[in-house]
């Protein structure tokens, strides 16, 4: 995988986008130029934690993310040089990469390493579960009373 994803790197990241293919050499009757195909970069940030390369992953993945739209929704493309979205509108495989991106990378890292390095810990009380399976704060009455 490395000889691949080094491969990918250097003949199809265009902008810190992943292409599909290289438009410029396969006839496909397409015009050259698609944009990026959001898909192959959530991938190419998939295999970036398989190599142990978390944050190249996390910074891609956040990149990615910045590029939603108002609502959250992804296109299939993104056009790098224009910096807009392109393609099928919303287009799920992108959400479903997306989502398979996020697990990956709260994968890579242990709970106690993702909350020192998001500092969400901090200023709340411990939570403790009760036999409802309420979350209450540690300290304060059950749901019950």
């Amino acid at each position: 995988m490395i000889g691949t994803l080094s491969a990918i790197e250097r003949r199809l990241v265009v902008d810190g986008f992943v292409m599909r293919y290289d438009t410029g050499e396969v006839r496909d009757g397409l015009p050259p130029g698609e944009g990026a195909f959001l898909a192959c970069s959530f991938w190419l940030a998939d295999n970036l934690i398989l190599q142990g390369r978390v944050d190249e992953a996390r910074d891609l993945f956040e990149r990615l993310l910045s590029l939603r739209n108002d609502v959250g929704l992804l296109a299939e493309e993104f056009d790098p040089r224009l910096w807009r979205q392109v393609g099928n509108f919303p287009q799920a495989f992108s959400h479903v990469a997306l989502i398979n991106t996020a697990f990956n990378l709260t994968r890579a890292q242990g709970p106690a390493e993702q909350r020192a390095r998001s500092g969400r810990h901090r200023g709340r009380a411990p939570v403790e579960r009760t036999s409802d399976a309420a979350a209450v704060p540690h300290g304060s009455a059950s749901p019950r009373g």
